[in-house]
């Protein structure tokens, strides 16, 4: 699952160009240039989310609109970008479940699953669950 987390790149005089995940208190990285310091913050903003999956803590959801972000005075002079983040890739502890579920809805999942391709039915039900909560806080 791919969401997309707004960061703030600032620069002054003498010093690297910083990045702030504002979505992420206390999550910054730094580059030489932009595109380094827009890499360095995709992998602090993957290390931190491990930190909060091995943590059990919630993950933050990206602020959907970052021009609210953009109005803090401390945000100000900086250039807003969005970092793509696959969570897929961070999460890879996994725990067998048994669920009971209506025949009705497994074979409509299975024929989902099957039409777009998904890996398997655990991930199918692993995306809708994630969509889910986010959708629904």
């Amino acid at each position: 699952m791919l969401i997309y987390y707004p960061v703030v790149i600032h620069k002054d005089n003498d010093s690297d160009f910083g990045v702030t995940v504002p979505d992420l208190p206390g999550c910054f990285s730094a580059g030489a240039s932009i595109d380094e310091a827009l890499q360095q913050a995709k992998e602090a903003i993957g290390c931190h989310i491990e930190g909060l999956l091995l943590d059990n803590e919630d993950l933050p959801s990206p602020t959907p609109d970052y021009t609210t972000l953009a109005q803090k005075k401390e945000y100000s002079d900086g250039i807003w970008h969005l970092v793509e983040i696959d969570l897929s890739k961070l999460d890879t502890k996994t725990r067998r479940v048994n669920i009971t579920i209506p025949e009705r809805l497994l074979n409509r999942m299975d024929r989902y699953v099957k039409e777009h391709r998904l890996d398997s039915r655990s991930g199918f039900i692993a995306q809708a669950t994630e969509t889910f909560i986010n959708q629904h806080p």
